[in-house]
């Protein structure tokens, strides 16, 4: 175990076109997922996870936000697919200096508080062609 604690798998990110997300969330929803819906208006993002489940599908809004250029290149240039694996730690501080010792950068970084929980993500560069997501957070799984 490391400092940021035992860290696991906790949810993949898909990445679809706007007009088919919701035909996506159907596809899932038919074989148990259920999902909460999140817009990230700052972020030009809306997303479906199912927090328990490991589902998330991200898609943009009409609306531009600071992350839409981002998703959309991944769209152009790549299409709909796998945009990144999600690992939970207690703590992202840690993994992202063992991520940059490996020739990573942090793509996007946030920190959310509600009053009742947070949540810290680190969105690297792909390391060795591995899209990551570095998570920790006290809500529960």
């Amino acid at each position: 175990m490391t400092a940021a604690g035992e860290m696991r798998l906790h949810h993949v990110v898909f990445c679809v076109h706007p007009e088919n997300q919701d035909r996506a969330a159907e596809f899932w929803r038919e074989l148990g997922i259920v999902f909460q819906e999140i817009v990230l208006a700052e972020q030009g993002l809306r997303v479906l996870i199912d927090w328990s489940r490991g589902i998330e599908l991200v898609s943009l809004t009409p609306e531009p936000g600071t992350e839409t250029n981002r998703f959309r290149q991944f769209l152009d240039h790549r299409g709909e697919g796998v945009w990144s694996v999600v690992v939970k730690s207690s703590s992202i501080t840690e993994p992202i200096a063992v991520a940059k010792r490996y020739g990573a950068s942090v793509r996007f970084q946030q920190h959310l508080e509600d009053g009742t929980s947070y949540l810290d993500e680190a969105d690297l560069t792909p390391i060795f062609g591995m899209p990551i997501t570095l998570l920790a957070t006290d809500r529960p799984d």
